[in-house]
């Protein structure tokens, strides 16, 4: 298209960069890509003001189904939490100065996909730019499909624990966790263990990891430093004065895929210490997004809360 006189790029002629970027609508849903199959999707770029990070949608539906397959807050899915822009340096994702996001999360189908992002703010968000790169190529008949859902909850004293993903029927492999971890008290947070229970396990988990931060692959209580590596991560800790802690970690099951045959649920405890270094469970608030590939048809995802009930403390 030739720029119009006004544009930046009204000197250059038809061809070049005018303005490669949508203004999101508020409370209205937009699709930023449809694509016939067989095909699988390689790369997804997207930046945006931090104003969208929680309050955009970010949704992907394979093959024509009705109910989508990856349903997370945008930032969320990118592993910035809080509606926060940090840096994470890592293989399957990565988010760069300023605020660049990169998901190279393989995404095979078979028939189609269809990428949706709803802006449920009360006003319009501008500046919303995005590319998705995706090659056709045969894929295989029992390929299994991405799938992400993020959830949020309020821990209690009486149940100091966090389901980072429940009701998973069917066969798949299990790749990733990512955790925006808010405290609503002082000192050490992470003692509690991440547990995965596969194919009907009852009381006991088939996996239970030693710690939150160990699960991390950090230890000692982090020592309060940030790091991120390609599989596993700590890339925020905020503690400005005057304001609760906040903290994002991950971990991408990518060389030591979790795989389940019938069922998999994922909890996390949040327990810490007393200051005489016995263990309490702790009033936390936690959101998590858990990543997995499983054969369609998958579950419907609990309902996400309302855009009030994801506001970042």
């Amino acid at each position: 298209m030739a720029p119009t006189p006004l544009s930046g790029a009204s000197a250059l002629g038809t061809g070049w960069k005018v303005s490669p970027d949508i203004v999101l609508a508020r409370r209205r849903t937009v699709t930023i890509a449809e694509i016939e199959g067989p095909a699988v999707i390689q790369h997804i770029w997207i930046t945006v003001p931090e104003a969208a990070y929680r309050d955009a949608i970010f949704r992907i539906y394979w093959d024509g189904e009705k109910e989508p397959s990856v349903e997370s807050p945008l930032g969320d899915f990118f592993a910035n939490a809080h509606a926060m822009r940090y840096p994470v340096n890592s293989l399957m994702m990565a988010v760069n100065p300023s605020g660049g996001f990169n998901s190279y999360w393989p995404m095979p189908f078979r028939k189609s996909a269809r990428v949706t992002v709803e802006n449920q703010r009360p006003d319009d968000i501008p500046g919303f730019f995005y590319q998705i790169t995706y090659a056709l190529e045969p894929v295989a008949g029992d390929a299994a499909y991405f799938h992400a859902s993020w959830r949020r909850s309020l821990t209690t004293r009486q149940h100091p624990e966090h389901t980072i993903v429940d009701g998973i029927e069917g066969q798949g492999h299990y790749v990733g966790t990512f955790a925006g971890w808010e405290q609503l008290s002082n000192g050490w947070w992470g003692e509690g263990e991440v547990k995965f229970y596969l194919d009907g396990d009852g009381q006991f988990p088939t996996l239970c990891y030693t710690g939150t931060e160990d699960y991390f692959g950090g230890a000692w209580n982090f020592g309060n430093t940030t790091f991120s590596t390609p599989f596993l991560g700590y890339p925020l800790f905020h503690k400005p004065a005057g304001q609760i802690p906040k903290h994002a970690v991950y971990r991408w099951h990518v060389p030591d895929p979790i795989r389940f045959k019938k069922s998999l649920k994922v909890t996390i405890q949040a327990l810490g210490h007393w200051p005489n270094d016995k263990f309490q469970p702790l009033t936390d608030d936690i959101s998590s997004v858990a990543y997995w590939y499983q054969a369609e048809p998958h579950k419907p995802f609990p309902a996400l809360p309302p855009r009030e009930a994801r506001f970042p403390r």
